[in-house]
């Protein structure tokens, strides 16, 4: 029999399955292709938003600069706790030495002022008292005392001679004899008594007595001295030249005496300093006597040579300037601190960063470099 096929009519299923799912499947695989191709990472080189700045020297050495008071920064506290009761300066006002910046609450002070004069005017007027012994108005009355005791020594001795002549008579006992001579002698006593109380009196006061009552007036004195002085010491004066940079204390606040609390910030700005924190590996290469410029961060448009101060020859560890109580820096710096004059430039604020450029020695390595170059 002859090989014969059999032959269906083409259905909408045999479109999908021949044509529709290659093209879909193309269509996807360039859609994939096209999404990844797109969404790669593209590495731009971004500008800086500031330039940063840029040292004219061959060989620098660079820092990190903090602007400061001539005078350096002079954190002003209270010596003792108080409630503060009048501030008496404001952020900008100039100050000369001994100008009170804030005053504390001195009423009790004041209270036991009043109280040490009392006992001053007290211990003068004893001893005034002292000083003018005898009083006379006293005298007649011991004088009197004395009269009355010598009449009474006079008939005690007349009564015991009577006694005793009627004793011999034999009129009178034994025992009334002896109580006559008890009473003279009695009566000497008292006539002792009042004739040395009468010498006393008119002798004055013991010099002694005297020393001891001046000693006590210069010691109530000098407690009045201490009290003046604790007074004086509530009210916080400066004791440089200077202008009011920071003031952190209000009227009304309660201030303690702990070391480090800065109350008010005083210094003088008319000539500022920049200390500069050199790292402990470029202390070699440093020279005091070469050239140095700060550039103030944010406008390096603006350079201010600066002239050498001198040098704290104590490297200590670098502070940090981010706030953190847990950082720990283990860099150490050398502090030098440059000259700078502002006032024909825009004007620099104490507490700003610079960027600090010096000129320095080439180093080592490239002194080997050069030596090497043809």
């Amino acid at each position: 029999m002859p090989n014969t096929r059999t032959h269906r009519p083409r259905t909408f299923a045999d479109f999908l399955t021949q044509f529709a799912l290659p093209v879909s499947g193309l269509a996807l695989l360039g859609f994939a292709v096209w999404y990844v191709m797109t969404t790669q990472p593209i590495d731009r080189q971004p500008l800086p938003p500031i330039e940063p700045a840029r040292s004219p020297y061959a060989d620098t050495l660079a820092a990190s600069g903090v602007v400061e008071a001539q005078t350096e920064n002079i954190a002003v506290g209270s010596a003792t706790p108080g409630v503060v009761v009048q501030v008496l300066v404001r952020v900008g006002d100039e100050v000369q030495q001994g100008t009170p910046l804030f005053r504390l609450d001195d009423r009790q002070l004041q209270a036991a002022m009043e109280v040490q004069r009392a006992v001053i005017s007290q211990s003068k007027s004893e001893l005034v008292r002292l000083e003018a012994e005898p009083r006379k108005e006293k005298i007649p009355v011991l004088l009197a005392q004395v009269n009355e005791a010598r009449a009474v020594v006079a008939r005690e001795t007349d009564a015991l001679r009577r006694s005793e002549d009627t004793f011999l008579r034999k009129v009178t006992s034994e025992q009334e004899l002896v109580a006559r001579r008890e009473s003279l002698a009695a009566a000497r006593a008292v006539l002792d008594m009042s004739q040395a109380n009468l010498d006393l009196l008119q002798a004055g006061s013991w010099e002694y007595d005297r020393d001891v009552s001046r000693a006590g007036v210069t010691r109530a004195e000098a407690e009045l001295t201490k009290i003046e002085i604790e007074i004086d010491r509530l009210t916080v004066r400066s004791l440089v030249v200077g202008r009011v940079l920071q003031v952190s204390v209000h009227p009304g606040e309660f201030v303690g005496a702990p070391p480090g609390q800065p109350l008010v910030i005083l210094g003088n700005i008319n000539t500022l300093h920049v200390r500069v924190d050199i790292d402990e590996f470029d202390i070699a290469r440093f020279d005091s006597t070469a050239g140095a410029y700060a550039v103030p961060r944010g406008n390096l448009q603006e350079k201010y040579l600066l002239e050498f101060v001198r040098i704290e020859p104590f490297v200590v560890p670098k502070k940090s300037l981010s706030g953190s109580n847990s950082e720990r820096v283990d860099t150490r710096v050398l502090q030098v601190i440059y000259e700078l004059d502002p006032t024909d430039r825009l004007p620099l604020f104490v507490g700003q960063q610079v960027e600090v450029f010096i000129e320095a020695e080439p180093t080592a390595l490239q002194q080997a470099k050069q030596e090497l170059l043809p």
